[in-house]
């Protein structure tokens, strides 16, 4: 689909547009974005795909300030301020209650913020496997090899790879370098 709009947020993720009074479900996009979309799931009312090609980016946007971000599966706001990714977040609890629960709302109070936008999980689950997902520039890339040793996150949508995770933005230390020993002792378990 050339050239759409993306109008708004949607749930996990993903944000939607409406095409021909078809609604569009997108990842990779954000409200504001002109893009076109590789349709994956298409129904008669709704359709589920990805952004392929920008044409435009929304003013909301910011510069995710992780590397992994966008292939990671751990977070998927980055491109938004904070402030924003608060304002869809209290609008998907209205709108769950509203239409799922089928409540009626008194005026909500805005949701308050973390202090602390980067390492404040007090729990995270690693993964540890000998597949390592591959970047889109790596893939012609003879000399790199996706079997070896990696520890991170499962890759967002696949979990038979895994992103090998440099540095981690969601727990304060020692969880990095803990991860990071953990996948030094078992590379040298396996030679």
């Amino acid at each position: 689909m050339p050239q759409v709009l993306v109008e708004d947020y949607a749930a996990e993720g993903k944000s939607l547009a409406r095409v021909d009074g078809k609604v569009i479900f997108i990842e990779g996009a954000v409200p504001g974005d002109r893009v076109d979309v590789q349709l994956g799931r298409s129904k008669k009312d709704w359709a589920e795909g990805r952004a392929i090609r920008f044409h435009g980016y929304s003013d909301k946007r910011v510069e995710p300030f992780c590397s992994h971000f966008g292939v990671c599966g751990g977070c998927q706001w980055q491109m938004l301020p904070y402030e924003q990714q608060l304002v869809y977040k209290q609008k998907q609890v209205r709108d769950n209650l509203q239409r799922i629960g089928k409540l009626q709302l008194a005026e909500m109070p805005p949701i308050l913020g973390a202090a602390n936008t980067r390492f404040y999980r007090n729990k995270i689950e690693y993964t540890f496997g000998n597949k390592r997902y591959l970047k889109r520039e790596e893939l012609g890339d003879e000399t790199i090899s996706g079997q070896q040793d990696v520890a991170g996150f499962h890759a967002r949508g696949l979990f038979d790879k895994v992103v090998d995770i440099e540095t981690c933005y969601l727990q304060s230390e020692p969880t990095n370098e803990i991860r990071k020993a953990v996948k030094r002792i078992r590379s040298a378990k396996s030679i």
